[in-house]
């Protein structure tokens, strides 16, 4: 692959390689846009195939962290992280440590977070290095696990689909097939089955499934290669991306498509063929970033109470956007793209990229030793 070609074509500003012999550190961090402020976006650890394979997720996870902090109204660019490896066997103190340093050494310019197989004990390792991360507990002025405030999110998302498709924000009694029960499918299906919504759920971690099916007994089991022709009102996508796409789309038995992954649209056309076929699609960078949205806060204190209020704040947007969508006769995905883009260019027109000279954190805030 040719990086720098792929970089400009999807419009990124920065794309840094990091390896440590001594911990068995490789990582890529990816800055996509710095306009609306530093580049935020979680770290994700994955035993990935090639060094081809990890760079192509990473830049376009950080293109994707780029559009759902401008549709969000937050200010902060796009950016994130991959390391690779295999989180059963290769996580490290020294390993998260030294990634610390590495983000240290890009002044500002990003700034990491938990995403999938990173937890709070490995945010606490990289917090001994650096302040450019969030997440961390909040005995040092964080705000912990994420995964709730995803989870809020995403359902404000599912009850606006719901509100657009049925007339009505209820999820009482409508089925919901979830695909991927970890930290944020575990935490959304608590919502929903507080509401009185009936989940069929799969996932290929057997912890996973077992935790389900301890905690939420009514819930319904499917294998992974069942779960995309399921009867079904809501398709609730939480696993890894490109879930939506040419094989997947015809077996749909749902109106609406909602969930907390990132890039469920295997290509932007997708888009199009679910508006087609009469599926309402939540777009899925503004209705799972009530995560983003709740570690920006500790940049000026954060509160439980404050993170909430933000984060309900999806149900609208998500509105605004099937509005635009409507009005524009464009897919959602396309909708949501114009809301993010128009806002970057109003900024860019009044400011240049950030340099890192701000220090996020509240004054007097130190990382911890």
């Amino acid at each position: 692959m040719q990086t720098l070609e792929k970089m400009y074509s999807m419009g990124h500003e920065q794309v840094v390689f990091f390896q440590d012999k001594t911990c068995g550190l490789k990582a890529i961090v990816a800055i996509h846009d710095t306009t609306l402020g530093p580049a935020l976006g979680g770290t994700r650890m994955w035993p990935y195939a090639t060094e081809d394979e990890a760079l192509i997720d990473v830049l376009r996870l950080s293109k994707g962290m780029t559009y759902k902090a401008a549709v969000s109204g937050l200010n902060l660019g796009g950016g994130k992280a991959v390391i690779i490896g295999d989180p059963r066997k290769d996580k490290s103190e020294a390993l998260f440590r030294a990634f610390g340093r590495f983000i240290e050494s890009l002044n500002g310019r990003y700034i990491t977070a938990e995403d999938v197989n990173i937890n709070v004990d490995d945010v606490e390792h990289i917090f001994a290095e650096t302040n450019f991360v969030t997440g961390v507990a909040q005995a040092y002025g964080g705000s912990g696990n994420p995964a709730p405030y995803t989870a809020l999110g995403v359902f404000r998302g599912i009850e606006a689909a719901a509100t657009k498709a049925y007339g009505s924000r209820s999820l009482t009694g409508k089925t919901i097939t979830i695909q991927g029960v970890g930290a944020v499918g575990f935490e959304l299906t608590k919502l929903l089955t507080e509401v009185g919504a009936n989940i069929i759920y799969t996932d290929i971690n057997e912890r996973n499934i077992q935790k389900m099916r301890e905690s939420f007994p009514t819930a319904k089991f499917v294998e992974a290669k069942e779960i995309f022709g399921v009867n079904c009102d809501i398709y609730s996508p939480c696993a890894l991306g490109a879930s939506i796409n040419d094989e997947t789309i015809p077996q749909l038995k749902c109106k609406i498509v909602a969930g907390a992954a990132n890039n469920q649209l295997k290509e932007d056309r997708h888009g199009l063929i679910l508006k087609e076929r009469g599926i309402i699609y939540a777009p899925d960078y503004l209705i799972n970033a009530g995560g983003v949205m709740n570690v920006s806060i500790e940049f000026e204190g954060w509160a439980d109470s404050k993170s909430r209020r933000m984060v309900d704040t999806i149900y609208d947007k998500t509105l605004e956007i099937f509005r635009i969508s409507d009005e524009q006769n464009i897919p959602v995905n396309k909708a949501a793209d114009v809301m993010a883009e128009n806002r970057i260019l109003s900024i860019r027109n009044i400011k240049n990229s950030y340099l890192g000279k701000t220090n996020h954190r509240i004054p007097g805030q130190k990382r911890r030793n």
